[in-house]
């Protein structure tokens, strides 16, 4: 027997683990996930906030990287929780649409955020000359508004469309967070056209920023290969590839998973991505800033006395 109740416009969010021991220590290694990456994005937005050597573009454009991190994982994993722990795993046609909402404007935001932090990179070692102009405090904030807005923007316009779609019988979404791809296999009509636009819109927020950023980089790495200094041939390699790791990590399940057609897709598989992009990456992504950048252990040194041995 089911231990929820269902309203005639609530959805049931059937998990990602099942309701037994096994399940339940997967969800404390997940809450475990959770903790460490909002520990480790307040931590990182702490450091660019009161360190001064932090405050240039690139870091700006990094604590917004960690904001939205946070925004991202507390979309899904607090809700997913308290459904198994709880066993009520109803989500009313509100709370999904907020769910939804947030969850895609910091999907869309963040690929836009991540194109800008390239962008920054490729000005700054290409560029040099031409760095304090082109990456600007007011550009460095037209950027970050940039990338709120016009994912607010697309994120709300597929939430709407969801949530004005007529949804047969069964609302039982195989998920564990309202995921619109997820959510149009319960309409009780032709969705082709919706999926078109949702495979053009994410080809815009997703496969345009990464071949934006695979050219920037591209540009980037043959600059590298030519410099004369070994230092800074080290250092701008040491910083690229960072970038590059996190932006493997973001985007290769991403359009794995929403540039597929619906025949090669399966729920499993779906959710499996989903905890990668949703989980893990918002938890991989300070720890692979801090320790792969000399700037940010010496914050770290200076503001909390660590890594003191760390050369800066």
């Amino acid at each position: 027997m089911e231990k929820w109740i269902q309203s005639s416009s609530d959805f049931i969010l059937l998990g990602l683990f099942p309701q037994n021991l096994t399940g339940l220590l997967l969800l404390l290694l997940i809450i475990l996930v959770f903790s460490l990456a909002l520990f480790g994005n307040s931590t990182m937005i702490h450091l660019i906030r009161v360190d001064p050597r932090l405050h240039t573009p690139m870091y700006f454009l990094l604590s917004q990287l960690s904001l939205m991190d946070m925004i991202y994982i507390s979309s899904t994993v607090p809700k997913m929780a308290f459904n198994f722990l709880s066993g009520q795993k109803s989500i009313s046609l509100l709370d999904c649409g907020v769910q939804s909402f947030f969850f895609l404007t910091m999907a869309g935001s963040e690929g836009l955020l991540l194109a800008s932090m390239a962008y920054d990179r490729f000005v700054a070692i290409c560029l040099p000359l031409h760095y304090p102009i082109r990456m600007s405090k007011m550009m460095c904030l037209k950027m970050i508004i940039g990338s709120w807005i016009l994912g607010s923007i697309n994120s709300l316009a597929h939430t709407v469309y969801a949530l004005h779609i007529p949804y047969c019988q069964s609302r039982s979404i195989n998920h564990f967070f309202c995921d619109v791809p997820a959510m149009l296999l319960l309409a009780c009509m032709d969705t082709w056209v919706y999926e078109y636009v949702v495979f053009v819109s994410t080809s815009l927020f997703l496969l345009l920023p990464f071949l934006g950023i695979t050219a920037s980089y591209g540009r980037v790495l043959f600059a590298v290969f030519h410099m004369r200094s070994k230092e800074g041939k080290k250092k701008a390699f040491s910083t690229c590839s960072t970038h590059l790791t996190v932006v493997t990590f973001y985007y290769a399940p991403f359009v794995y998973t929403y540039l597929r057609p619906r025949s090669l897709r399966s729920p499993a598989g779906d959710k499996t991505l989903a905890v990668f992009y949703t989980i893990l990456t918002p938890m991989l992504n300070p720890v692979i800033y801090s320790l792969r950048n000399k700037e940010v252990l010496g914050a770290m040194t200076r503001v909390f006395g660590i890594f003191s041995s760390t050369k800066t």
